[in-house]
């Protein structure tokens, strides 16, 4: 079981936990981007397809692991813009429990490691 907390003194998060903790076993996955099952780009120059991309890949790694977005405790968000963090939280919404959501981290950065990537995503997990 998982505890989601918000710490006396820290602001609101918008989306997500300032802290889960919980017993178990460690899953980390992997960054994932929006390449469907053949190693294809779902969505070019769309944030809001390549997001949905993304975390249904998310989805079949923590099945993979025995995992679910239950156990997920933190997501790192990568984008190469800002302006994508809405899109990226419409899909991830979709998937998590928004009463309880993760912790979770948004960078900007200045590229992946394509120029038609523009989010990427990994989890960490307690199960």
């Amino acid at each position: 079981m998982l505890t989601h907390l918000n710490p006396e003194g820290v602001a609101p998060g918008n989306g997500y936990s300032h802290v889960v903790t919980g017993p178990g076993r460690w899953v980390a996955i992997a960054g994932q981007v929006a390449f469907d099952a053949d190693g294809n780009l779902v969505g070019e120059g769309d944030p809001a397809a390549q997001a949905q991309q993304v975390f249904a890949n998310l989805e079949r790694c923590l099945q993979a692991a025995g995992a679910t977005f239950a156990n997920v405790v933190k997501l790192n968000f990568y984008v190469t813009d800002v302006a994508y963090l809405p899109a990226v939280r419409v899909a991830r919404d979709a998937y998590v429990d928004t009463a309880n959501p993760p912790a979770s981290t948004a960078v900007q950065v200045v590229a992946l490691f394509r120029p038609d990537i523009l989010i990427e995503v990994e989890a960490y997990a307690v199960v």
